[in-house]
């Protein structure tokens, strides 16, 4: 019995030492699920070292016993993840201030990638084993940056550039001409006008009124030769040169007058620096109803027409600018024409007018330009003395301090303020001065709502004996509203003054209107128009009110 149990301890002892030994074997061997999985990393250069549980290295007892793979166990760090866990990023440290940055940090801040891909060496503590020498020694001339390496150069596509969004869907599109696009338009506008003669007490008519334009702009890289030509007829259906029991009225008999501006400006850039300027001018109307220079017994306002041109020299010294122009006008009257028949000469009326200009400009900040400019003319007139015995010619010397706006697209224009001054060479008339202001700004308060101011002074020429002549200024504020894209409302507050130079006269004259436009499309628009004028003068017997009601159509393309 003792001689059993000897047999069967040593029989126990053998199977327990073969079990330790196939143990130990299979701690040494590789794990046969890791031979298959997927390759860490870059699959071009693959790992050559499992990851190993800290555990079993460190020797620490294990409290349960683990059978099997873990989840997941196979995924490569380039594949898929059935345990949807973030997968954590190595971040290359940034080099202390005064150290030389390691193999990896030059790398990874090389601005062009070398043309073989560059594995980073493999993290010793991350991959759980010990990291030999051969291998070290190979990562660390890999991650060397390569001085003599092709860096290949991608063409990028040029973007196309996108198309202008279209704002104003009712703005005009115009008629192509080769270089040029044509803005024809034509406004045909009828209504009532309680006092179209101006005058205490005048008779209400109807009238129509037909207005072409048409304006021209070039399309040209360098250089511009743009044209803006706008006319006027106006036609009322009474007479207004007689009473009812027949006596005269002193207004003509017939308030039909026709009105043009055309202006035409070409721009000639010779050099960056250096530019051209000229304009050319057509200029046709009338004396204003109600104006002391109408004379008595006419048939017709008689037509006075101007025709000028300026030219002008710009040079730029970085932010400075300076400009040099000349101007010519020639003015010349149309023959009255009485009731009677007869007609009345204008010729002492007709005179030239001669001017040069000198502006300079500094550009302050983008947008706004300060401005100096001083000038001066000479009116000489076709006869020597006027059908009052006087002599008409003058000099003019005017200046004026002021600048432009372009700020953010919101305030763009210009204004000024100056003063000019006229010498008469007849002794017995008196110089003609004032203060002169001049301005033409717009406002965007917002995309429905713009604000448009306009000022203007000028000096005009007058046929009353002992009147030097007349100094004007015009100031003018519009409101435009788009209540709807189609919709378009307009409100005008304006208010002048005319000072006559020699004589106790002075009037102020006051007019206030209301628009509202409809458009149907690019095309066709309706327009409704209410305007209220006065005129309050210091002389007696010379202050009006007037009233239109207007209602017309506008035809464009």
């Amino acid at each position: 019995m003792p001689r059993l149990c000897s047999a069967q301890i040593a029989a126990a002892m053998g199977v327990a030492l073969t079990v330790a030994a196939l143990g130990s074997a299979r701690a040494q061997s590789p794990d046969p699920a890791t031979v298959f999985r997927p390759l860490d990393g870059d699959p071009r250069n693959p790992g050559r070292f499992r990851r190993v549980d800290p555990r079993r290295q460190s020797g620490a007892p294990q409290r349960f016993q683990v059978y099997g793979n873990p989840p997941a166990m196979g995924a490569g760090s380039t594949g898929f993840d059935s345990t949807n866990t973030r997968r954590k990023t190595r971040s290359v440290p940034k080099p202390k201030p005064g150290a030389s940055p390691s193999p990896g940090q030059a790398a990874a801040g090389t601005a062009a990638a070398p043309a073989v891909p560059i594995r980073p060496a493999p993290d010793p503590a991350r991959r759980g084993a010990a990291f030999p020498p051969q291998a070290q020694a190979q990562a660390q001339a890999q991650a060397q940056p390569q001085a003599q390496a092709f860096v290949p150069t991608i063409a990028t596509p040029t973007r196309r550039r996108a198309p202008a969004t279209d704002l104003d869907p009712f703005a005009p599109i115009g008629l192509r001409a080769g270089a040029f696009t044509l803005f024809p338009a034509i406004e045909l506008t009828g209504g009532l006008d309680t006092n179209p003669s101006h005058v205490p007490g005048g008779r209400e008519s109807s009238l129509l009124i037909v207005a072409p334009e048409l304006k021209v702009r070039s399309d040209w890289q360098r250089h511009a030769l743009n044209a803006d030509i706008k006319g006027t007829y106006t036609a009322y259906g009474e007479k207004f040169g007689f009473k009812d029991d027949g006596s005269m009225t002193g207004v003509p008999n017939s308030l039909d007058r026709p009105s043009l501006d055309a202006r035409a400006n070409g721009r000639l850039d010779i050099t960056s620096r250096n530019r051209l300027d000229v304009e050319g001018r057509l200029l046709v109307g009338t004396d204003n109803p109600g104006s002391p220079n109408i004379q008595a017994g006419l048939a017709r306002l008689p037509i006075v027409t101007t025709l000028g041109t300026t030219l002008g020299y710009t040079h730029s010294f970085n932010r400075l600018e300076i400009t040099a122009k000349g101007a010519f006008d020639r003015s010349v009257w149309q023959d009255s024409t009485l009731t009677d028949g007869s007609t009345a000469n204008n010729d002492d009326r007709n005179f030239n007018q001669y001017a040069v200009g000198l502006r300079g400009s500094y550009e302050l900040t983008p947008g706004v330009k300060p401005f100096v400019e001083v000038g001066t003319d000479t009116r000489v007139h076709d006869l020597a003395f006027d059908r009052f015995g006087a002599q008409r010619d003058s000099n003019g010397i005017n200046a004026k301090v002021g600048s432009t706006f372009e700020i953010t697209r919101k305030l763009t224009g210009e204004a000024s303020v100056g003063y000019l001054t006229r010498h008469y060479k007849d002794p017995t008339l008196q110089d003609l001065a004032g203060l002169t202001m001049d301005a033409s700004l717009v406002f965007t308060a917002t995309a429905l709502t713009t604000f448009t101011a306009t000022a203007k002074s000028t000096a005009n020429e007058v046929v009353v004996p002992g009147v030097s002549g007349n100094l004007a200024r015009d100031f003018t504020l519009q409101v435009d509203h788009s209540f709807r894209r189609w919709l378009l409302g307009t409100a005008k507050l304006g208010f002048g003054i005319d000072d006559y130079v020699g004589f106790s006269r002075t009037d102020q004259r006051w007019y206030a209107s209301a628009a509202l436009i409809y458009k149907l499309s690019r095309n066709v628009q309706l327009k409704g128009e209410v305007r209220r004028d006065w005129l309050n003068s210091s002389v007696p017997n010379v202050d009006y009110t007037a009233t239109q009601f207007l209602l017309g159509v506008r035809l464009q393309d």
